[in-house]
């Protein structure tokens, strides 16, 4: 019992390390994707995030979601909060990645304190926590999201959709004779970089989410969760690279990459109850989701410019679909009910956050502040000083 205790803890203090590669995984992704003007704010961004989001779990939000720190006897209690630490900067990256090069700093961070102290946690509360909805009609305790495909993907796409309306596009996005300014990324290998380091991180992500190791049962649980973690991602990056030229007759690798975040983001709900081969089309339709969705997102007018709403609100809501379509034993209703209640309750309240923070600190940067990037305006610093730029 001793060593099963032993080695659980450090299986869920490894995996946690996993995940915080997603960290600089965000950052070098959206670095990337934005314009070097904006370099030094996103990454500002992302660091604010970790420490913000975590100290604010810390204090205030685990408590909140799980009842207290004695609820643990399988693992050392710090070693699973520091697990559930990892999870909560999530969140606030899917959000501020997607209201990236327009954002101001300083209300970022408030909102990220609110989402780590009681927005997320009222979401992990209500699906693997204490429950405070138990005993109602709308208790969703019985959705199986092993990962969170909709607790974490879609609580921060559904902040994001909220973000995007009350801010708007990036100046110059959309023209008034409704033709999309292209604004390509700045630095395709970052992009690269960051998308690998998330799919590195994904392996603690999901595989960490069986939560023991220990026992031959747990260890091919944990084995078959990270294979088919894997697979969905690869079959994501596939149909994205298929879609993309069959569309537009050439190879995207910013699409390709983001078809396989969608195929992580589905498979994350289920990945510990399918065979080795339900990943493939579970991933396959992931990625190409994510071909549909970011022009039709952009036809809205709705700006995103690293394709969150795509990869991390569809993809989160198809995947905890997908386990009530082909695990045998989870309802379809259930899952459904599921997502319904987390998007009813994320999307007004981050509104009304949002709404309530934009009124005190403007959450947009004014048109000219976003000619000149945020990074001088808000940062004093540029990440690229000696490049000279048009735009």
């Amino acid at each position: 019992m001793e060593m099963n205790y032993v080695i659980d803890t450090f299986f869920s203090i490894f995996t946690m390390v996993l995940i915080i590669l997603m960290v600089p995984g965000f950052a070098m992704l959206e670095a990337g994707l934005v314009r070097t003007k904006n370099v030094t704010s996103v990454l500002t961004v992302n660091v604010m995030i970790y420490a913000l989001a975590s100290m604010s779990f810390l204090l205030i939000g685990y408590t909140y979601a799980f009842g207290g720190w004695d609820h643990q006897e399988v693992i050392n209690k710090y070693a699973f909060f520091l697990f559930q630490m990892a999870f909560v900067g999530k969140v606030v990256n899917i959000m501020s990645g997607g209201v990236s090069e327009r954002s101001r700093i300083l209300p970022l961070a408030l909102f990220t304190i609110v989402v780590g102290a009681f927005l997320y946690p009222t979401i992990v509360n209500i699906t693997w926590g204490a429950n405070f909805l138990s005993d109602t009609v709308l208790d969703i305790s019985a959705m199986h999201d092993l990962a969170g495909s909709t607790v974490i993907h879609s609580t921060g796409g559904w902040a994001l959709l909220a973000a995007i309306l009350i801010m708007g596009p990036r100046r110059g996005r959309y023209k008034k004779s409704g033709a999309i300014q292209a604004i390509p990324a700045s630095n395709i290998p970052l992009v690269t970089l960051g998308a690998f380091l998330l799919w590195i991180g994904w392996f603690g992500f999901n595989g960490g989410s069986v939560g023991a190791i220990s026992s031959k049962e747990n260890a091919d649980a944990v084995a078959l969760t990270i294979m088919n973690t894997n697979t969905a991602g690869l079959a994501g990056a596939i149909i994205g690279w298929l879609l993309t030229y069959f569309r537009y007759k050439k190879f995207d690798i910013t699409m390709i990459l983001n078809g396989a975040l969608g195929g992580l983001v589905a498979i994350t709900a289920g990945p510990d109850l399918y065979g080795i081969y339900t990943p493939i089309l579970i991933g396959a339709i992931g990625g190409a989701l994510v071909v549909l969705f970011v022009p039709l997102f952009d036809k809205l007018r709705m700006d995103d410019p690293v394709g969150a709403l795509s990869v991390h609100l569809v993809n989160g809501i198809w995947g905890t679909l997908a386990v009530g379509i082909f695990a045998s034993d989870v309802s379809l209703m259930t899952q459904l009910k599921g997502v319904v209640v987390v998007g009813a309750i994320v999307f007004p309240l981050a509104y009304v956050i949002i709404f309530t923070i934009n009124k005190f600190f403007s959450l947009r940067a004014a048109d000219d502040e976003q000619q000149e990037g945020i990074d001088y305006v808000e940062c004093g610093m540029e990440a690229y000083p000696e490049f000279k730029r048009s735009i």
